[in-house]
């Protein structure tokens, strides 16, 4: 490497005032620095380490090879092959800020991402993605605690634990002055659904919000979602609903049960699983300036041009994110998943209101197929049998074996199974949440039972 050459270092040193590369170092304590050369491995050629590389990789199965019903918050949907075309192009992967050449075009991609997701969720206000759900809820429940002026959050508790550490995450240490409290809500064992007594016990004067997803963490479809909007506007919080934004063509939108922000995840619209990457989240509000004032987020704006009939599209409430205000911004933002956003405004593009009617059915259809299926089998139940999407809690208590023994057993038949809730969810028993989309066959679900009967029979 040209800087590694002795006299270009000395140069470095000299032009900053430094004697010695250790001396950029002096401010490590000496106790955390190694003394001793790295113990590195011997040194291999590039195609020596290539075919080291490829051997160790190769011991890694992937969805592709097996079977998969893992979901749990990052879901195999199919992308269609428009959608890779399209990311791929040169003008997106080049494009960065401050060219008004490549601005112009990005904001425009970027501000269908937002129109066409308002569009799905009936909302009029969409904010650019953040990193995840889990970052879209907590800066919601900022928002909320900034509109009301409170420090409590209710958040329901059958929702995904790294989720829910997220959000702790942004509800901050109890040392810090914007501190918020996070009080969990019970679920109803039975159902799965919200416990709605304990939700009134919950909530009060310094409730902000009350957070609730549908489907649920379990699969769920929270059909009170109204009752508790109700409960959480009558104690004057804010409704906060998380939501899965591919169910949208069979289900109800939240605002249509009393939701005043909208968050939730865009990974099933068009982006590939990505060995878990790729999972951004988006929030969503009514267009009032008391929600707009309070978005950590870019927004992206049209307007009128000189020339009739063309438009321009640029970036609006900039100065109160942290890209305009740094540290004093509304929450910190940050380098986010934009490119993303593109993936999704193409599969949205690509599926219409009819597409999205069409995959939602195809999902409920299949997913309650096999659940009837796999609760045929002795041993086996279906936990919360009647109201689910595309996830279900699938109890192996009868059969006498764990959730771990059973996920084993499946590997040997090339099938990942379910995410093994008995961790997290203990009063749950030895179960697992298994997700069934669009791209599983009635060949691949009968594999599936044919292979969990076998299991559980020996």
């Amino acid at each position: 490497m040209a800087n590694s050459v002795p006299a270009i270092k000395q140069e470095m040193l000299d032009a900053i005032g430094v004697g010695s590369v250790a001396e950029l170092f002096s401010q490590v304590p000496t106790e955390h620095r190694l003394s001793r050369p790295l113990d590195l491995p011997p040194a291999l050629s590039e195609s020596e380490l290539r075919r080291h590389l490829i051997e160790t990789l190769s011991k890694n199965q992937t969805t592709e090879q097996y079977l998969n019903f893992l979901g749990a918050g990052c879901w195999q949907h199919h992308v269609p092959a428009a959608v890779d075309e399209v990311v791929r192009r040169n003008e997106w992967l080049t494009s960065v800020f401050g060219e008004p050449s490549s601005d112009h075009g990005r904001n425009q991609a970027w501000f269908e991402f937002c129109s066409q997701l308002g569009e799905l969720l009936k909302m009029d206000l969409v904010g650019m993605p953040v990193r995840s759900w889990g970052v879209a809820a907590g800066h919601a429940i900022r928002m909320a605690s900034r509109i009301t002026g409170r420090d409590e959050v209710a958040v329901v508790r059958a929702i995904d634990p790294e989720r829910l550490s997220v959000i702790r995450n942004y509800c901050e240490p109890i040392e810090m002055p914007s501190h918020l409290t996070v009080r969990l809500v019970e679920f109803d064992p039975e159902t799965g659904l919200m416990d709605l007594d304990d939700l009134r016990k919950v909530v009060g004067e310094r409730t902000a919000a009350v957070y609730f997803e549908t489907p649920s963490y379990l699969g769920v479809i929270e059909h009170q979602g109204a009752e508790i909007a109700a409960i959480a506007h009558a104690a004057g919080a804010e409704t906060i609903v998380g939501v899965d934004p591919i169910s949208l063509g069979v289900l109800a939108a939240p605002i249509d049960y009393g939701a005043d922000i909208v968050i939730g995840t865009t990974q099933p619209l068009g982006v590939h699983m990505n060995t878990g990457g790729g999972v951004g989240g988006f929030i969503a509000s009514r267009d009032e300036e008391r929600y707009a004032r309070q978005y950590p987020t870019l927004f992206i704006s049209i307007t009128d041009t000189t020339k009739e009939g063309e438009y321009g599209f640029g970036l609006s409430l900039f100065e109160q994110s942290s890209y305009g205000l740094r540290e004093k911004g509304k929450d910190w933002t940050g380098h986010s998943v934009y490119m993303w956003a593109i993936a999704n405004a193409v599969y949205m593009a690509l599926m219409g209101p009819e597409g999205f009617k069409d995959v939602g059915e195809l999902i409920l259809q299949r997913a309650h197929y096999a659940a009837r299926r796999i609760a045929s089998i002795e041993g086996v139940r279906v936990a919360f049998p009647s109201g689910f999407f595309k996830e279900f809690v699938v109890d192996f208590s009868g059969t006498g074996r764990s959730v771990a023994d059973i996920n084993k057993a499946l590997r040997a038949h090339g099938i990942f199974g379910g995410k093994d809730l008995s961790r997290d969810f203990p009063e749950l028993g030895q179960s697992a949440l298994f997700c069934v989309t669009e791209v599983h066959t009635q060949a691949d679900l009968l594999r599936l039972a044919d292979a969990l009967s076998e299991v559980v029979a020996r």
